[in-house]
């Protein structure tokens, strides 16, 4: 078995074990409580687990043992998963999916739970809210997670990597921001344009945390030098931004069979991602009106779903986000030829990179 899956294996293992003790103190407070530890470990029993792979492989270019995979590491790594399954909670709110991964999303989960109880109220609101307390309640403990593995840290390990997992927090909650922001103001007159506030929601709110920080994250708990972090953080931020436009190239042309999301779902969001930014940015007048009228319609049929992808086609709009991904995986492999890293983490970090960008899901 190789590290990568090595350390999968330990972070599924670390998250049963972790939910499981959680649930004891929820059933302690309430039976009732029960949904909040279902619905935690059906969103966190799938995933890739990207964000833990370049934690630990960060943590391995830094001098990180690679026959020690401490619980420091691995509790380091599921702090990030949980971290990221907050994010998918909250995410999935704001932008009004009902599915994830599959299956109905959290808030969706909830409101059926109202409707089975034949409970007094709005279901949606009820379910809403109470997605937002399962997103809360995974963010306060993937801090534990963190919190527990830098307790096993040296003092100066642990101050750095703790800035660092700060420094995520605080990136992605302001990108998701942005982009909700965007989402409504975008007509607003702005000092950038579309493109570049496109860009500045994608770097913030999914490639700093997708890959930057869980590299900087793992090299800190390492002990690794300055300039390394910052030698990895210009790996991750370039391939974070390949990761996230392939997202969105999935979120509008992907397979609903593979993704686990309705095809063309991002759309029906309205996402202003840079494939709209670009795709707006070629064309007339009135074909703009048109997909602006569309965009953002949770009714939209199949027909209009394929007419806006043709339209995204034929602007040119996917012919540059592949042109996009492949230049910011480039680059991000260029930065890396320029580390003095050890062969197995170099190999691990170029297949992560191939493997993050080139999928179907």
């Amino acid at each position: 078995m190789n590290q990568s899956s090595r350390l999968v294996d330990q972070v599924d293992a670390r998250i049963v074990g972790f939910l499981e003790s959680r649930s004891l103190i929820l059933r302690q407070i309430a039976p009732e409580l029960a949904p909040f530890e279902t619905f935690s470990r059906d969103l966190l029993s799938g995933g890739k687990r990207f964000r833990a792979l370049f934690c630990y492989w960060g943590w391995r270019a830094a001098g990180g043992l690679s026959a020690d995979l401490s619980p420091a590491i691995v509790d380091l790594c599921t702090g990030l998963e949980l971290f990221h399954a907050a994010a998918l909670v909250h995410d999935d709110i704001i932008d009004r999916s009902d599915t994830r991964r599959g299956m109905p999303a959290a808030h969706r989960r909830f409101e059926s739970l109202h409707l089975d109880e034949s409970w007094e109220g709005e279901a949606a609101g009820f379910g809403e809210g109470a997605a937002i307390l399962l997103g809360d309640l995974l963010l306060a403990w993937s801090d534990e997670l963190v919190s527990g593995a830098l307790a096993l840290l040296p003092d100066t390990h642990a101050r750095a990597t703790r800035q660092a997992f700060d420094l995520m927090r605080t990136e992605v909650t302001l990108g998701q921001y942005l982009d909700i922001m965007e989402e409504r103001a975008w007509r607003a007159p702005s000092e950038l344009s579309p493109v570049r506030r496109a860009e500045r929601v994608m770097v913030y709110k999914s490639a700093k945390y997708s890959v930057e920080a869980p590299l900087a994250i793992g090299a800190s708990a390492a002990g690794g030098r300055s300039s390394l972090v910052e030698g990895l953080r210009d790996v991750g931020l370039p391939l974070g931004i390949a990761f996230q436009l392939r997202d969105d190239v999935l979120g509008v042309f992907g397979d609903a069979e593979v993704t686990g999301k309705p095809s063309g779902d991002d759309l029906r969001e309205g996402k202003r991602t840079l494939l709209v930014a670009y795709t707006r940015s070629r064309l007339s007048e009135s074909a703009k009106r048109l997909v602006d009228e569309l965009l953002g319609d949770p009714d939209l049929d199949e027909s209009q779903v394929r007419m806006l992808q043709q339209t995204m086609r034929e602007a040119g709009a996917l012919d540059e986000a592949e042109r996009l991904i492949e230049g910011n995986v480039a680059l991000a492999l260029e930065n890396l030829d320029d580390l003095a890293l050890d062969d197995e983490s170099r190999e691990a970090l170029v297949g992560l990179a191939r493997r993050i960008t080139d999928r179907a899901a």
